[in-house]
């Protein structure tokens, strides 16, 4: 039996990078986004896992989690996912410490790999070499120019099959927006609406129906995820094509089973920054085997792309245009897309990423722990 090797120690750093320009959504704006970054240590090895949420979570990582996974077995990141879920159980799982605990795990399981000198997604065991990705942005604070030129150029120059906008800001305009994507992409890629939870039953129903005119192949949360009675109602009755998805803020196995046995979506997504990490998603992904139901990955590609390959009715991953801007800009390694797919680098070990600590200074918050 291999002895084991100890964990030395846990940081925890926050990094806040504006935008390139406004976002938002059905619900929500935004300038900036944060970072906040997890390294676990083993001798002279170091994994890096990552989550997207708020700099508090630094502060949960350091006090709560790090005194935890100190000392013990890099080769048994389980065991450490257990320990912290526990560790947390009086302050709730979900919300900022879901995300804390998902950072934390993502990095235990790059340092295993990293340990034993393989790339991450031959540790999981690859279910295929490459993934699907589809583009996505189109935010509700773009105009119609940008819009058209986000999306046609996910298409023209990077070959994305899918694409996806934001609607639900200005409900009566949205029909609208939909047309001048559709014009944009044509017919050679299936264009998806995300409301971010922004509509209504029945004004979502109704909005179906013009979005099913232009084509629209998916549906993203039309309402709350949370309202697993009125999604299920809208997934029985939007017109076809249409699938309807959600899950993105799911943070436990639990939620996402209850979505499943309600029958809400007809593709689960999930978030490995969010959902308790590699040992969540992998969860995850076995609850969607179980119920025959397709799984998609939700943003930060990067940190997705190795877990994602071993899922094994993955459908695609979210090639979101703020967390692919971070990723290339913070990390060595961040995958680039290539006729709408991304693969893992098998030479690298690892998730394949290495941080850019002296460029990500700049955006750094909270001072260094």
């Amino acid at each position: 039996m291999k002895p084991e090797i100890s964990i030395d120690g846990v940081r925890a750093r926050a990094f806040e990078i504006p935008t390139d320009k406004r976002e938002a959504d059905g619900t929500l704006s935004w300038t900036s986004t944060t970072l906040v970054l997890v390294e676990v240590a083993a001798g002279d090895k170091v994994g890096l896992g990552y989550t997207y949420s708020d700099a508090s979570v630094v502060g949960l990582v350091n006090s709560k989690l790090a005194p935890i996974v100190k000392g013990m077995d890099a080769l048994a990141p389980g065991r450490a996912w257990l320990a912290m879920q526990r560790a947390v159980r009086n302050l709730g799982r979900e919300g900022l410490a879901a995300t804390a605990i998902s950072a934390a795990d993502t990095a235990l399981y790059d340092l295993k790999a990293r340990l034993l000198e393989v790339p991450l997604v031959s540790l999981l065991g690859a279910v295929r070499r490459e993934i699907p990705i589809y583009g996505s942005g189109g935010f509700t604070s773009y105009s119609d120019r940008e819009l058209a030129e986000q999306l046609g150029g996910w298409v023209a120059e990077q070959g994305c099959a899918y694409v996806k906008m934001k609607v639900g800001s200005e409900p009566a305009r949205d029909p609208h927006r939909v047309k001048v994507a559709r014009q944009a992409i044509g017919d050679r890629a299936v264009l998806f609406v995300d409301a971010n939870g922004a509509y209504g039953e029945k004004q979502a129903l109704s909005l179906a129906e013009a979005f099913a005119e232009q084509g629209v192949g998916w549906f993203e949360e039309p309402v709350s995820s949370d309202d697993l009675v009125s999604l299920g109602t809208i997934r029985r009755r939007v017109p076809s094509p249409i699938d309807v998805a959600a899950g993105e803020y799911a943070y436990t196995t639990d939620y996402v089973r209850a979505m499943l046995q309600a029958e809400a979506v007809d593709v689960q997504q999930s978030d490995v920054t969010r959902c308790g990490g590699i040992t969540g998603f992998l969860q995850i992904a076995a609850l969607c085997e179980a119920f025959h139901t397709d799984l998609s990955g939700h943003c930060a590609p990067a940190l997705h792309l190795h877990v994602a390959c071993a899922a094994p009715r993955l459908r695609h991953l979210e090639w979101f245009h703020d967390h692919v801007r971070i990723e290339h800009m913070l990390f060595e390694g961040a995958p680039r897309a290539c006729d709408g797919r991304i693969a893992p680098d098998l030479s690298r070990p690892g998730n394949g990423l290495q941080f850019k600590h002296r460029d990500a200074e700049r955006y750094a918050v909270g001072g260094a722990s």
